[in-house]
């Protein structure tokens, strides 16, 4: 396994021109109407299309992504920036009240300033997209601290974004410690922070930002379940469940991570799932064959054999996988499928970021919405049924963000990317996202007679 890339950390002064930069350019950025703003955005997503290739490879390399998966997420990355561009103008236009005789009163949402979005690796184009774009729209500017295991796609968000030659310095690129980027928020060199990571970093955060009276936006950690009903389509749910534990080598925060399904159908389930989960091939990420590569984080591989074990000592039954992979030098981890897990377990409730696939039988729906909001994570659950009325239902009671019917482990750019618990606050994506990128103004003037 080679090095993929080396640099040198931004010491505190060299932080503080970045920043210089970006406040330098936010008053000019911010005056420029929300419509020049969209093209002028719209022309510097352009670099990422021109160089797709590139900027997939280097997701590939950086953090051992199948090579498909990476180009993949480039056509998520333009799904969701042509959706915040096509939605920003009317997200962001003043509202204006009802008419009250004599007065005029609207109320404007004002940019913040500064962002400091703080990126994770796992996704390094999209999550760094969902606060970048929807900051730069708003007429913020943006200082991205990117995850270092993928910190050169942190380059290319300042290659497209930093020198546009009609705005200069919209975004500046820190790789930065973390001491020096709690700095930057306690000492309020920012306006506002994004914040994509664990729940413990999260934490951290949000201490640094009460300490500086700032609002913080946090993606945190998921716990993300999945129901089988007993109406549900067997093979679609298995086929939609595995790829959802699987996908990104099970390194996604919203992936599927514990999995309930209806004693009726159980057997019949877990035979579809064991087929597809035998299926996958482990290896270089860049061979088109391979559909699981290695570990961004080989220490993640401690905790799931850990949960295995534990898992195991318990009477769960380790029907595929659970352990590690040496693969020319990277950590892989298995596709492991574990059955009768019971609810106290660690790999029923703590978050492994890995290809495990607990499943646990219940008796019914009642039983299934109890396991479900047994967590303290609340990020998406996934009910696979025939009934609307019976998803509706569920969905009326479940303590998540999002709830899917049939589907799981996507992100709809309409809709809100929120989670309970502690699985994060406030909004991502959808139109809701730019109200927390802006400050409210009440305008309410009294007019002159006539």
């Amino acid at each position: 396994m080679a090095i993929a890339a080396e640099r040198s950390r931004d010491d505190a002064s060299l932080v503080a021109e970045k920043l210089k930069v970006v406040r330098q350019a936010q008053a000019a950025w911010a005056r420029t109407p929300i419509s020049p703003r969209v093209e002028v955005l719209r022309g510097a997503l352009a670099y990422f299309d021109r160089q797709r290739e590139e900027i997939a490879a280097d997701i590939t390399t950086l953090m051992g992504k199948p090579l498909a998966q990476s180009r993949n997420e480039l056509n998520g990355f333009f799904e969701r920036a042509e959706f915040l561009l096509e939605t920003a103008e009317a997200a962001l236009a003043p509202e204006t009240l009802p008419e009250v005789e004599g007065f005029h009163r609207r109320i404007e949402h004002v940019p913040l300033g500064v962002v400091f979005v703080i990126s994770a690796w796992n996704y390094p184009l999209m999550i760094s997209l969902n606060g970048v774009l929807a900051a730069l729209l708003a007429g913020n500017t943006v200082l991205l601290k990117h995850a270092s295991a993928t910190a050169p796609i942190g380059d290319h968000f300042e290659a497209a974004f930093g020198n546009i030659a009609s705005h200069p310095g919209l975004l500046r690129h820190a790789f930065a410690s973390h001491q020096d980027a709690g700095d930057v928020i306690r000492q309020r060199q920012v306006h506002h922070v994004i914040f994509t990571g664990s729940v413990q970093g999260g934490r951290a955060i949000s201490r640094s930002c009460g300490e500086a009276m700032l609002d913080c936006h946090l993606e945190l950690g998921g716990k993300d379940s999945a129901y089988v009903a007993a109406d549900a389509d067997l093979l679609a749910a298995a086929e939609t469940i595995v790829d959802g534990c699987m996908y990104n080598a099970g390194q996604s925060c919203c992936g599927i991570e514990r999995v309930y399904v209806d004693d009726n159908v159980f057997t019949e389930f877990v035979d579809h799932a064991t087929k597809l989960i035998e299926a996958y091939q482990l290896g270089d990420p860049t061979d088109a064959t391979t559909t699981m590569g290695p570990l961004a984080d080989p220490r993640a591989a401690e905790v799931m054999e850990q949960q295995v074990a534990e898992a195991r000592a318990g009477g769960a039954r380790v029907v595929r996988g659970g352990q590690r992979k040496m693969i020319d030098g990277a950590t892989f981890f298995e596709p492991t499928l574990v059955l009768h897990p019971t609810a106290g377990m660690a790999i029923m409730r703590e978050e492994n970021f890995g290809p495990l696939m607990p499943v646990m039988r219940v008796s019914d729906d009642e039983e299934a919405l109890s396991h479900i909001n047994d967590s303290d994570l609340g990020l998406t659950a996934a009910v696979f049924t025939a009934s609307r009325e019976r998803a509706e239902k569920m969905a009326s009671h479940i303590e998540a963000g999002t709830v899917f019917m049939n589907r799981c482990d996507y992100l709809d750019p309409a809709l809100p990317w929120t989670g309970y618990k502690l699985s994060g606050r406030g909004t991502g994506l959808s139109h809701h996202a730019f109200h927390g990128l802006t400050k409210r103004k009440a305008i309410h003037f009294k007019l002159p007679p006539g």
